[in-house]
């Protein structure tokens, strides 16, 4: 599949759209068989090691994006189980004696709940808050350095916190302005993006707020500090493994490294030999991979999931378009009218294709799974297509504790989806 590269570190070599692909899915956990058996914290903790970190995000209207990624790797498992290794409690749950904390909450790709150990790494982006932060974040911090004080000392006295234990009675923030946020939960935020509070657990999926040393395990806080090139680099090849194959713009938005760095460091790796170009066919960008290659590849051929809109194989969406072909948009925030496939959408894999798309609600009221459209990817063979999707679609409402599975008409899957649930 590959050959050697030449003395200039040019690529040589050069792989099939479909070699990308399989690498691409081997990479991401998608190689390995589900567990026949009952799946335990040893099977979660190795999915988060294959996906490097789990995205959170607050829609709700299917499930916990968070979740997700799990679930399509592994099938059916206890959620709670996860919610264990980050610490996330259940409503009315009391909080746990210390123990092991397997996952942390941090800006990883976006909000993420990340391996601990990876903490000393985004040290540098802590140390840069107020370069990188958003305006109203960096500006609070310049201006109200007392209020920052303040909810550090208010923390520290009776933390875990959250931003509604804090939030003052007097001025809040109009309407549109950090989507309503307090003064007091921007300086929160601050504190947290800087490390200096971390997220303690959730709870109805609202952040509490402690200070490190009462969240972050002994080893992680004893942990020195690398040199920020270092760091970025360690972090470059953490993505590069979990993506089997990347453009250099796909390696630095993994953990969301500023351009200009994410540039610098590729270059420094492929000099040093810890990335290897190649050519991947129809890619106009210089791709790269490590030498390590993942296992499991001829199984990645085999594949069938659900894919949340922020799962790590799919959450780039040019990448996405690269390698399968699979055009994908977001629509949660189009007005409904103008919505092409629906609100909360999520791909499916079948081997090592994306085959369709599904705009999925969880009825709770109902205790129904509902499919409000269906549509098949060009070429796809609509009735195979959707006996893999009903074999999908029937454990993952079970998993979510819901009766059953209701096909709308949106869609040109959704008769044969419903003749297949039949």
């Amino acid at each position: 599949m590959l050959a050697p590269l030449s003395s200039s570190g040019r690529p040589t070599a050069e792989l099939s759209a479909k070699e990308a692909r399989r690498l691409a899915l081997a990479a991401q956990g998608f190689g390995r068989p589900r567990p026949a058996g009952r799946v335990d914290a040893r099977h979660l903790r190795r999915t988060v090691d294959d996906v490097g970190l789990l995205q959170l995000d607050s829609v709700n209207v299917f499930c916990r994006s968070h979740y997700m990624p799990v679930f399509s790797r592994l099938g059916p498992y206890p959620r709670e189980a996860l919610d264990q290794l980050a610490w996330h409690e259940n409503p009315g749950g009391k909080p746990r004696r210390a123990g092991r904390r397997d996952l942390i909450e941090y800006w990883g790709h976006e909000a993420s709940l990340l391996p601990a150990e990876l903490q000393p790494l985004l040290r540098w982006r802590m140390a840069r808050v107020d370069q990188l932060a958003w305006k109203g974040v960096a500006r609070l911090g310049a201006e109200q350095p007392g209020l920052l004080e303040f909810v550090l000392k208010m923390v520290r006295e009776r933390g875990p916190l959250r931003a509604s234990d804090l939030a003052a009675k007097g001025r809040r923030r109009e309407p549109g302005e950090m989507w309503n946020w307090s003064e007091e939960k921007t300086a929160l935020e601050y504190l947290f993006y800087a490390g200096r509070l971390c997220a303690a657990r959730r709870v109805n999926f609202e952040r509490l707020y402690d200070l490190p040393e009462r969240v972050l395990p002994p080893a992680v806080l004893d942990s020195p500090t690398p040199p920020e090139e270092e760091a970025q680099r360690r972090l470059i090849m953490i993505a590069a493994k979990r993506l089997g194959v990347a453009t250099e713009p796909d390696l630095g938005d993994y953990f969301r490294l500023p351009r200009t760095e994410s540039k610098a460091r590729v270059a420094e790796l492929v000099e040093d030999g810890g990335l290897i170009p190649v050519r991947v066919e129809g890619w106009r960008q210089p791709a790269y991979l490590t030498a390590e290659r993942p296992a499991g590849l001829r199984r990645a051929a085999s594949a069938r999931a659900l894919l949340t809109p922020f799962d790590s194989l799919v959450w780039a969406r040019d990448r996405a378009e690269r390698l399968f072909g699979f055009r994908y948009r977001i629509e949660i925030y189009v007005p409904a009218p103008k919505r092409v496939y629906g609100y909360y959408v999520l791909p499916f894999l079948l081997g090592d294709r994306l085959v369709a798309r599904v705009d999925l609600k969880s009825d709770r009221q109902a205790g129904m799974l509902r499919v409000r459209g269906a549509f098949a990817e060009p070429g796809a063979d609509h009735a195979r297509v959707a006996a893999e999707l009903a074999g999908e679609l029937r454990p993952l409402s079970e998993w979510l504790g819901l009766g059953g599975v209701s096909v709308g008409r949106k869609g040109d899957l959704a008769k044969p989806l419903r003749r297949a649930l039949a």
